[in-house]
This record gives structure tokens, C-alpha cells and sequence, in this order.
């Protein structure tokens, strides 16, 4: 993930850094219908905590390197 986001978010529990729903969206510069979409289809790991999504950091690093898809030229 960025260096913004390790400086902006402390671990929360056991070491790890989670991201909310909201924060993921905003970061990945997609909808929050299109993570319940991820969720859904079991694309994305998350935890739900007092009605809260929360995403593992580690968790976004691997679902972003699995979904990469180099660029095509011509």
C-alpha cells in the first residue's frame, strides 16, 4: 500500500493495519457497492466487527497483486 496509508493508519489489533470500507473505496477509487460486489463473490477477504466491514492491509496487498493485469500495447 502507499506510504501515505502506513503513516495515516495505526495498527488496530494483533499488529495488523485494517482499512474501513469507506477508506478502501476511497483509496482504490472505486464504489462501496463494488466492494460488496468483491465481498459477495469472495474476492476480497474482510471481517465484520460490531456491523463494521474492516479490510486487513496484507489482505488488500494480495487481492491487488492476484487482480493486476499488466498493460497492453500495441
Amino acid at each position: 500500500m502507499s506510504e501515505q496509508l502506513i503513516k495515516e493508519y495505526k495498527p488496530m489489533l494483533m499488529n495488523k493495519r485494517f482499512l474501513t470500507d469507506k477508506q478502501l473505496s476511497e483509496n482504490l477509487n472505486i464504489s462501496r457497492r463494488t466492494l460488496q460486489d468483491y465481498r459477495d463473490k469472495g474476492r476480497i477477504p474482510y471481517y465484520r466487527l460490531d456491523g463494521k466491514i474492516l479490510y486487513e492491509e496484507s489482505d488488500i496487498d494480495i487481492f491487488l497483486s492476484e487482480s493486476y493485469r499488466p498493460k497492453f500495447d500495441d
